[in-house]
């Protein structure tokens, strides 16, 4: 347990690597522990694509910052071109990007919107868990990863950018690669600010 709990403490959101590749072998074993997460039904909705193709990631990286920009301009909102080319190179150079989607399959089917919409949930819920034991598994073989929303508020982009199915919705993006910086712990909050034994005030100190 405590070698466990010091793996939780330890991992950090990574975003600067190493010009060395990640190995196909340390890629597929964090993509396997991901596998191993719990799903309701055990329908196993995730669904993962790698990039590390140099070309195909900055098409993406591209494509994603014009979404983002399109979406500034939106609320009126201009970006530079910094923070444009910032934006891009933060996917592009990634050693590797891990794209996180769910798709419905094996999930229960209703007839009612409200059970159906709640489905989806446990399908998201599931791709969660399953994305944070990749996290841990590649904390525990050396690598960085930052887990980003991006695909979550572009998702038609990151479809068409890559000929994603229409039933798989893209989620999140993972960066993955040898740390080149060592982040600061963040501040956590205390156990008795998230935590209640049984009714909501009493919180556990």
């Amino acid at each position: 347990m405590s070698n466990l709990l010091d793996e939780l403490k330890g991992r950090r959101s990574v975003r600067k690597y190493q010009a060395r590749p990640v190995p196909e072998g340390l890629i597929r074993k964090v993509l396997e522990a991901a596998g191993l997460a719990p799903s309701a039904h055990n329908a196993q909705p995730w669904r993962f694509i790698v990039l590390a193709n140099p070309q195909v990631k900055r098409q993406l990286a591209e494509a994603m910052a014009r979404a983002w920009a399109a979406d500034m301009a939106k609320d009126g909102v201009s970006v530079e071109p910094e923070k444009f080319n910032l934006r891009v190179e933060r996917f592009s150079d990634a050693p590797a990007l891990l794209l996180a989607c769910f798709c419905m399959e094996g999930m229960a089917t209703f007839a009612d919107v409200k059970r159906q919409r709640l489905e989806r949930d446990l399908a998201m819920q599931s791709l969660a868990a399953a994305t944070e034991n990749l996290l841990l598994a590649a904390h525990s073989m050396g690598l960085g990863a930052c887990w980003i929303c991006a695909p979550a508020f572009c998702k038609e982009t990151v479809r068409q950018t890559l000929k994603i199915p229409s039933e798989v919705e893209p989620e999140a993006l993972i960066s993955l690669g040898f740390p080149a910086e060592e982040p600061v712990a963040p501040v956590r909050k205390r156990l008795g600010d998230y935590c209640f034994w049984e009714r909501w005030g009493d919180s556990l100190v």
